[in-house]
C-alpha cells in the first residue's frame, strides 16, 4: 500500500491551483488553514480529483467538505487508501 505525504499534496496543489504569492507552500503549512495559504474550493476539488484519478480511489464528498488543512486532506487520503486496499485483499 503506498502512503499519501504531505510532499505530494504540495506538488499536486502546485500544479492544480499554482502557489499564492503571499504563502509559501512547504510541508511546515501542514495545520494552517487552507484559506489562510490561499486556496478555495475549486482549488481543493481540482486537487482531490488528481488525487483520485492518480491513487485510483474515491474521496468522499462529505468528508471532502469538512477538510480544512493540508494535514487533513493528508490524512484523509491516507485512510481511503487503507479502505481500498482492504477491499481488495478482503475474499469475495
Amino acid at each position: 500500500m503506498s502512503v499519501f505525504t504531505i510532499d505530494e499534496l504540495i506538488r499536486i496543489m502546485r500544479e492544480c491551483a499554482g502557489e499564492d504569492e503571499a504563502g509559501d507552500l512547504t510541508p511546515d503549512v501542514a495545520d494552517q488553514d487552507f484559506d489562510l495559504l490561499g486556496y478555495d474550493s475549486l482549488a481543493l476539488m481540482a486537487t482531490a480529483s488528481r488525487v483520485e484519478r492518480e491513487h485510483g480511489l474515491r474521496l468522499p464528498e462529505e468528508e471532502m467538505a469538512e477538510i480544512r488543512t493540508p494535514a487533513a486532506f493528508v490524512a484523509l487520503v491516507n485512510e481511503e487508501l487503507r479502505r481500498t486496499a482492504r477491499a481488495a485483499e478482503s475474499p469475495r
